[in-house]
C-alpha cells in the first residue's frame, strides 16, 4: 500500500515576512556656479603659489650691497644665508657668470684660505711639470737657449715682409728666474685644483678624439703653414725640457690670478696652446666654468666642441679677457686667440698681437668668434 505524505505544519502566521523598503528620498538639488564666478576665482596655470608670490615680492626689493642698485637682476646673486644681494660684476674678483649651486656673500662665506705658494725646489718643479731630463742639464743656462730658436727667429724676421710668421718664445736664460716663473704657474694650478697639461686631453664619457675633425668647421678652418707648425713643435720640445715662456702668474685682488710678461715679448711670438679636456658644447650648457674655450664650430650643434681647463690645463686659463665693449678695454689686448687646422685636428693657439713689455699683463678677446661672452663688466 502506498503511504500518504505527512500533513504540512506550516501556517501563514509562522512564515517570515520581508520588510518593505522605505520610499526613495528625492535627490538634493546641486548648486552650480556661473562661469563668471569660476573665471573670477580661478588662477592662471603658470601663476606661482602664494608663498612663492610673497618671496618674489621680497626679492624684487633686493638691492646690491656694493653699488646699491637693483638693476640687472639677472646678474644679482642672493646669499643663501642672509639673502643680501651682490652683482656678479661688483664682486672682487668678478664672477664671470652666475654660479651653480649655493652661493654665500663675502660676509657669510668662510674665510678664504691664503694662497699656498708652490715650493721653489727644482725636484718639485720637475715632478709637477713632468720635465724630461736630457744630457744638457749640466750646461750653463745661458748656453741652454736652443740654437734652433735663434735660427728660427732670424729666418722669421727675414720673411716678415713677405708673410707674418709665428715666432718661437725665448725662454729666460737665468735658471733661478725660470724656476720662479714655473713655481708661480704651479701655485695657480694647485690653488685651482687643476692638473698641469700642455695639450688637449680626451677623457672617457666626453668627446672622443675622433670628433675633433677640423674639416667639419662651419665655413672652413685655416691650415697652419709648415713653417709655423715647425715653430710650434719647437716650442713644445722646449717646454718638455723645462724651457717655458717668460711669463709670471700673479694673484690680483680684483681679477684673481693673472699672467704678466716677465721679459719683453715681440709681436707674433707664440705664447701657449689652449689646453684642457675636450667635450661637446651641449654637455657644458649648464657648466659654471669661467674659462671654456671654443674648439670646433660645426654646422650640426651636437658636434660642436669646447676646451674645458677646469680639471687639466696650463697657463692659458689664467690669461685675462678684455672688456670688448669699451675702447679702453680693446686697447688692452696684446694676445690674439687663433684656431688652426694642425694635422687635421683643431687647435687653439695664443699669439702676441703686438710687442709686450716686461711687467705688462696679458689680455685677449674672449669673444673671438661667437661674440656672446658677457665681458661688459670686465675691468
Amino acid at each position: 500500500m502506498g503511504r500518504s505524505a505527512p500533513p504540512s505544519t506550516s501556517s501563514p502566521e509562522l512564515r517570515r515576512k520581508r520588510t518593505a523598503a522605505p520610499p526613495p528620498e528625492p535627490p538634493t538639488p546641486r548648486r552650480f556656479c556661473s562661469m563668471d564666478d569660476v573665471m573670477r576665482r580661478s588662477r592662471p596655470v603658470d601663476a606661482p603659489p602664494p608663498v612663492a608670490r610673497a618671496r618674489e615680492a621680497i626679492y624684487d626689493a633686493v638691492l646690491c650691497d656694493t653699488c646699491g642698485s637693483g638693476d640687472r637682476d639677472d646678474e644679482l646673486l642672493l646669499c643663501d644665508r642672509c639673502d643680501r644681494g651682490r652683482h656678479t660684476f661688483c664682486l672682487r674678483p668678478i664672477a664671470a657668470k652666475v654660479p651653480i649651486g649655493p652661493w654665500f656673500c663675502p660676509d657669510c662665506a668662510p674665510p678664504a684660505k691664503p694662497v699656498k705658494r708652490f715650493p721653489m725646489k727644482q725636484t718639485k718643479i720637475v715632478d709637477f711639470f713632468r720635465i724630461q731630463k736630457d744630457d744638457q742639464d749640466d750646461v750653463p743656462g745661458k748656453c741652454r737657449l736652443s740654437q734652433d730658436v735663434r735660427k728660427r727667429r732670424k729666418r722669421s724676421v727675414v720673411m716678415h715682409k713677405k708673410r707674418r710668421r709665428i715666432l718661437p718664445f725665448v725662454p729666460t736664460e737665468d735658471r733661478a728666474r725660470r724656476l720662479k716663473q714655473m713655481a708661480s704657474l704651479a701655485t695657480a694650478l694647485t690653488s685651482s685644483k687643476t692638473e698641469f697639461s700642455n695639450e688637449l686631453t680626451y677623457m672617457p664619457n666626453m668627446a672622443p678624439r675622433s670628433s675633433n675633425q677640423a674639416r667639419l668647421e662651419e665655413g672652413g678652418m685655416q691650415i697652419l703653414p709648415k713653417e709655423d707648425k715647425e715653430t710650434i713643435e719647437l716650442c713644445r720640445t722646449m717646454q718638455q725640457r723645462g724651457e717655458c715662456p717668460p711669463l709670471l702668474v700673479v694673484f690680483d685682488s680684483c681679477e684673481g690670478f693673472t699672467v704678466q710678461a716677465d721679459a719683453d715679448i715681440k709681436d707674433m711670438t707664440f705664447i701657449t696652446e689652449y689646453a684642457g679636456d675636450v667635450d661637446y658644447l651641449e654637455n657644458r650648457a649648464s657648466d659654471d666654468c669661467d674659462c671654456i674655450m671654443t674648439l670646433l664650430l660645426t654646422e650640426v650643434p651636437s658636434q660642436r666642441l669646447v676646451i674645458c681647463p677646469d680639471k687639466r690645463g696650463n697657463v692659458s686659463r689664467f690669461i685675462s679677457g678684455i672688456n670688448n665693449y669699451t675702447p679702453d678695454g680693446k686697447k688692452k689686448q696684446n694676445v690674439k686667440c687663433v684656431r688652426y687646422d694642425i694635422d687635421g685636428e683643431s687647435h687653439v693657439l695664443l699669439v702676441a698681437c703686438r710687442d709686450i713689455a716686461c711687467g705688462e699683463k696679458l689680455y685677449y678677446d674672449y669673444n673671438g668668434y661667437e661674440h656672446a661672452y658677457p665681458t661688459h663688466h670686465f675691468l
